[in-house]
């Protein structure tokens, strides 16, 4: 479903896919402010991604706020958190969650009680920490964001105990139980999950729910027993293959299906399974083309794993092409992106450009989060979190 965490080598000399160079500035305006983790050396090789509270293995989500970020180290098997936006590139952690301390690494180190394997979506919402523990299948949630590293959270979502770890509770699926949940958010007045291994989206009236609550809303499936990748049948607008991210506005709900290379919308909000009426990424419903086998252009994706949606302003992690595309307006007509991050051209598509890791270079963006004039990138495949920045 995703790539191996062990990328840690961007190959040189290799020819770019497509597209010419290009003297013209597609970013906006946009760039690299901040990095935490891994620098960019200026070679093709990352140093080791030793853990320690600065540096990050595939960190695969992010959150920012003007209060905090949180990263989901993937890798690591951990969170880590900033009191205050760092401004200091390689500016450690303040917080780890997940491992004992600062240099351990490993899935559930400890216990799982406290341990986490492969968490990814993490979202500070009321004040409340939420994290998607994912290859543990269970939603983590903190009642305020710790201070003190190695803090066991106050709720568990998805599972009956706060050591229990397996697929859909160890049993069958259902509107209570989990298999990979990799994304979450609150929008409007609902919680919602990316339950991408149950290939369907579930919604919570009323925000965060109690323990062992069934979900209200499930997208994707035609009832909570089913998890068919697309349904079991060919793609339309009431499936996805892997959502895994969601965002949204009071009237629109979107959600990124890594897995059929486009972000499907519902708007008003949707209160049952029923089909989206707004599509980016691809042509129609029932295309599912992935980029770069197709046009080659800022309106198609290849496994865009994460989006954001600020001020009107849309963001799309497009994973495998390592770039981020950027609207200034969110696109109902499915036109092209406005900008690109870190490609050259709209028809580039590299990691790190086929060329030297550099400051403002992607390779496997998988998560991001945009706040304001603000973007929170992580770098996957680069082994780190990058700020970037509107002037």
């Amino acid at each position: 479903m995703s790539r191996p965490l062990n990328v840690r080598l961007n190959i040189g000399g290799r020819p770019a896919l497509i597209g010419p160079t290009s003297s013209v500035d597609l970013s906006g305006g946009w760039a690299p402010s901040v990095w935490l983790g891994a620098p960019a050396p200026g070679g093709l090789a990352l140093p080791p991604a030793n853990p320690t509270m600065a540096w990050m293995y595939s960190p695969r989500g992010v959150y920012l706020d003007d209060d905090h970020l949180v990263a989901a180290d993937s890798g690591n098997h951990r969170v880590l958190i900033w009191h205050g936006v760092p401004t200091e590139d390689e500016q450690p952690a303040d917080v780890v969650l997940g491992q004992p301390d600062g240099t351990t690494e490993g899935r559930a180190t400890g216990g799982p009680a406290r341990g986490m394997n492969l968490p990814t979506g993490v979202l500070v919402h009321d004040g409340k920490l939420i994290v998607a523990d994912a290859w543990h299948h269970r939603i983590l949630v903190w009642n305020e964001v710790p201070r003190a590293s190695d803090t066991a959270p106050d709720l568990v979502l998805g599972q009956a105990s706060p050591t229990d770890v397996e697929p859909n509770r160890g049993g069958e699926c259902s509107a209570s139980s989990f298999y990979w949940p990799f994304g979450i958010a609150v929008v409007g007045d609902r919680f919602w999950v990316a339950d991408t291994g149950n290939r369907r989206v579930l919604g919570w009236d009323g925000g965060l729910p109690t323990a062992n609550r069934p979900a209200d809303v499930v997208l994707g499936q035609p009832d909570p027993t089913h998890r068919e990748e697309n349904r079991g049948v060919d793609a339309d607008a009431h499936s996805f293959r892997w959502p895994h991210a969601i965002t949204g506005t009071d009237d629109l709900l979107l959600i990124a299906d890594a897995g059929d290379h486009r972000v499907v919308g519902w708007s008003p909000h949707p209160d049952k399974d029923g089909p989206a009426d707004l599509i980016v990424g691809q042509p129609d419903f029932t295309t599912v083309g992935e980029w770069p086998y197709g046009p080659h252009t800022g309106d198609r994706f290849r496994f865009p794993y994460a989006i954001g949606l600020d001020g009107g302003r849309l963001a799309v992690s497009d994973t495998a092409n390592n770039r981020v595309l950027l609207w200034d307006a969110v696109p109902t007509d499915g036109r092209a992106a406005d900008h690109v991050l870190a490609q050259p051209t709209f028809a580039s598509n590299g990691e790190n450009r086929w060329a030297s890791v550099g400051h403002d270079t992607l390779c496997w963006p998988y998560g991001v989060s945009l706040h304001g004039g603000a973007l929170a990138v992580a770098d996957s495949g680069n082994n780190r979190v990058v700020i970037w920045r509107r002037s």
